[in-house]
């Protein structure tokens, strides 16, 4: 695939206090479609995966698995993946720094060879051991783990080919963790019930998927999943999910501005712990069919906590902070699920908005307007709430940091210019050579097990 090479220089020049009008395409789920990808390597016939987002996060996916020697084709958003020629070998450090969701092909190629050697993910500063949960998993199936110099080396034991099914208790639902011990049982011998497993979205659609291929996975989206393993895994055709976080950016961007859209295809109960919140606040919510209308009557504050699923979504934390501030009356947002998740607040206060953080709650009272500026996004979702700050501001703004939107929303200044607002992809003059512009790591990468 062809890498976007950043300029720091890029940013999104949007003119304020824009309105929002006509229906919005929800692209696939980023974070489906990466562990979709991984889940591929797991047989030696074709996977054809349609839906797929074109994000700089599934470039890196498909750079790691070429690096493996998988043959992949790609047009537009539709897959073709052929893994039968892998060899196995250590990922290199610089295909998976910054990309913690190349951690899950652990799974994948410790069950399918035997052995798997994976560099710490995002060059992992490993303040709260993110990955311990997968690490104790993988061991209770029968792996030997070492970690060296960086490197988590995964060994079948010795006398053994498979690994073999047992019972796994999560100490916290980790979303990465349920999908690389998944990934690892479905052709493990016998069975393996994962207790207290997350319960996200994109946890039914690998299953879902590696069903269609011949495992055996039951209660997929429930607390205990139950995988009973099987020699071999064949080749299908699946589609990835709608991106839920995108669906509901643009419903929370479509609030703050007092605009009517509608957002399709979505699959509307991934999204009811938003759109609830979405109605208490003030606006009207339409359900029809894979379809959402949104109709803001008024703006009221409401407090939100993000949850696991099907709590609020953290990946929504930050852009809803940027509805709440100017929201009539005050707001109290808690972040239960990443430690430094809260990145925006001062930003959104160099707006205007009155925000104070104690820790991880940020105590809101609504202000009019806010006023627009130019700022440096510091990760994903962050740029998504600076994006719609931006929106609903007095004046133009310029939003920096955009290798991190494009990490993770396809086409979104064209998605928005489709529903009328006026903004543009700038970009300077003054070329930066230095190709390997160092992306911060998005606190998505600086997680509690949770999140892992």
């Amino acid at each position: 695939m062809k890498n976007k090479s950043y300029l720091k220089s890029e940013n999104l020049k949007i003119f304020g206090q824009g309105k929002l009008n006509g229906i919005v395409e929800i692209s696939g789920a980023k974070n489906s479609a990466l562990v979709l990808l991984a889940a591929s390597l797991l047989t030696n016939e074709r996977i054809i995966l349609e839906n797929v987002p074109r994000l700089t996060d599934i470039e890196k996916m498909c750079n790691i698995l070429q690096n493996l020697g998988v043959n992949l084709k790609n047009k537009n958003n539709k897959f073709e993946i052929d893994s039968k020629n892998i060899a196995i070998k250590e990922l290199p450090y610089e295909l998976v720094n910054g990309l913690r969701a190349s951690f899950f092909c652990i799974g994948a190629l410790l069950s399918k060879f035997g052995e798997a050697k994976v560099p710490l993910p995002g060059g992992c500063n490993i303040g709260s051991r993110p990955i311990d949960e997968h690490i104790n998993g993988l061991k209770a199936l029968g792996a030997k783990i070492n970690i060296e110099d960086g490197i988590v080396k995964a060994k079948i034991k010795r006398n053994k080919d498979k690994l073999r099914g047992t019972h796994i208790k999560l100490k916290c639902p980790s979303v990465g963790a349920t999908e690389t011990l998944i990934m690892a049982a479905s052709l493990a011998e016998g069975r393996t019930t994962i207790e207290n497993a997350a319960r996200e979205p994109e946890i039914q659609d690998l299953c879902q998927m590696l069903n269609k291929m011949g495992a055996k996975i039951y209660d997929s989206g429930k607390e205990k999943i139950i995988i009973d393993g099987v020699n071999k895994l064949g080749g299908c055709i699946h589609k990835v999910i709608p991106d839920r976080i995108e669906a509901g950016t643009f419903l929370i961007a479509a609030a703050a501005t007092s605009s009517s859209i509608t957002i399709s295809p979505v699959i509307p109960s991934h999204l009811e712990s938003v759109t609830n919140k979405l109605q208490e606040s003030g606006s009207k919510i339409i359900v029809k069919g894979n379809s959402i209308t949104i109709n803001p009557k008024k703006l009221n504050a409401v407090n939100i906590k993000t949850a696991p699923f099907p709590g609020f979504p953290t990946d929504l934390q930050a852009p809803f902070t940027a509805l709440m501030t100017i929201a009539n009356g005050e707001s109290i947002i808690t972040e239960t699920i990443f430690e430094n998740r809260m990145n925006h607040i001062h930003l959104l206060n160099k707006m205007g908005a009155n925000i104070k953080l104690n820790k991880n709650e940020a105590y809101i009272k609504g202000v009019k307007k806010i006023k627009g500026m130019d700022l440096v996004a510091s990760d994903l979702r962050s740029s998504a709430a600076l994006i719609i700050a931006g929106i609903i501001a007095r004046g133009s703004s310029k939003i920096y940091g955009l290798e991190h939107l494009d990490r993770g929303y396809e086409n979104f200044e064209s998605k928005l210019k489709l529903l009328g607002i006026k903004v543009t992809r700038e970009f300077n003059k003054k070329v930066f050579t230095e190709r390997e512009y160092k992306i911060d790591q998005d606190t998505e990468e600086i997680q509690k097990c949770k999140a892992a």
